[in-house]
């Protein structure tokens, strides 16, 4: 059946991003998820073919790109099994957006480029050792001294933390609350920026850091916006991350789905295969039902971004129903692969140790819950 939402374009681009994964990232995924990384050449060869690009300026080498094509973008990446991968390939979707929306001119035709180009490495850096969810209150200061920032503290659970050129950092640059907090482009050489890796549950392939800042000097000029409006920058972030969020979960979940069709067609118990028994038939039935409804919700929410509505309840409610989709469904997979689902190298164990970090990164099942109360006047 055709959708309505997707055109021949989304179509073709799904066709190039499926040859993209399985040739360049699904024959390595667990290599790469048991090295902690993988190759800074993904980057550019992404780059090849749009991906990194997609709804940034096109001066900027950017590709127009609707929801429905962001979309496309984060479920085919989703069919390699690794969270780790996409995640860091991917850190510029949450990096680069305030440079590109309320940088400098020079500093967007500076950096952009290269970031999009895969040149270079771009993170967000927001969630402090002290708390993660409550922007509000970071504690990272920066002071400004002439033409400089200088900028005392810490940041952690960083997204490519440990490679990243480009560093979209929040700090305190005024009073307490929302309206102290600005944003700045910290580069990766700036002296007095230290970086430590942390080991992670899941998302290996992923480099993850804390970020210490002992006086770094940062030019002025690179200030994103005005010195005050971090908080709404990020917040103009959070639609964007939480949908593509909502878009990998649910994609995860339907591999997960896929890969539990195939073993339980192939695997014999009792003299049949798995999929001959009612129990597992059901299993498969109930995964397949969360994965159809929440692909429906995102689908939906999609359209209605598209048409200018601004559905923040219901986008904080998609991305619970997506990780909650996809904790459901890694479960019931490891579990009708039995012992072979508890051994490494499979792709609903790496996705099950996944589940975690997707329920509290970007905005936690419980702070999301508080703020769609919070939309509907509750």
């Amino acid at each position: 059946m055709t959708s309505p939402f997707y055109t021949a374009e989304h179509g073709a681009f799904r066709d190039v991003m499926r040859r993209f994964v399985e040739k360049e990232i699904a024959p390595f995924a667990n290599a790469w998820d048991e090295a902690g990384e993988f190759p800074r050449s993904l980057y550019a060869r992404a780059s090849e073919i749009g991906l990194l690009g997609l709804g940034f300026p096109e001066e900027f080498g950017g590709v127009v790109a609707d929801q429905f094509m962001k979309i496309v973008a984060s479920q085919e990446l989703a069919r390699a099994g690794s969270g780790g991968i996409s995640a860091s390939l991917m850190s510029h979707t949450i990096g680069a957006p305030p440079i590109a929306r309320a940088a400098r001119p020079d500093i967007k035709a500076r950096v952009l480029p290269e970031i999009l180009s895969g040149r270079k490495i771009s993170a967000l850096a927001i969630t402090e050792p002290s708390g993660g969810s409550d922007v509000a209150n970071l504690r990272t200061k920066a002071r400004r001294e002439g033409d400089c920032y200088v900028v005392n503290g810490e940041k952690t659970f960083i997204t490519s933390g440990i490679r990243a050129d480009y560093l979209t950092v929040a700090v305190r640059t005024g009073d307490p609350g929302a309206a102290g907090v600005s944003l700045l482009l910290i580069e990766g050489d700036t002296p007095g920026l230290t970086r430590t890796k942390l080991n992670k549950m899941g998302w290996w392939a992923s480099d993850t850091a804390t970020l210490h800042f002992d006086d770094c000097r940062v030019p002025a000029e690179n200030l994103i916006g005005d010195e005050g409006q971090g908080f709404k920058l990020i917040m103009q972030n959070f639609n964007s991350e939480r949908m593509g969020m909502a878009a990998s979960c649910t994609a995860f979940a339907r591999v997960c789905l896929d890969e539990a069709i195939a073993y339980a067609k192939q695997r014999q118990t009792f003299g049949k295969p798995l999929t001959q028994h009612q129990v597992v038939r059901h299993k498969l039935v109930d995964m397949a039902q969360r994965v159809a409804a929440s692909q429906a919700m995102l689908e939906m929410l999609a359209w209605r971004l598209e048409q200018g509505d601004n559905p923040v309840a219901e986008i904080c409610m998609m991305k619970n129903q997506a990780t909650q989709t996809m904790a459901y469904c890694a479960s019931e997979a490891v579990q009708i692969f039995g012992g072979a689902g508890y051994m490494r190298g499979v792709k609903v164990e790496r996705i099950y140790r996944e589940v975690k970090v997707n329920a509290i990164g970007g905005g936690t099942e419980e702070i999301m819950k508080d703020l769609a109360s919070r939309q509907m006047g509750l």
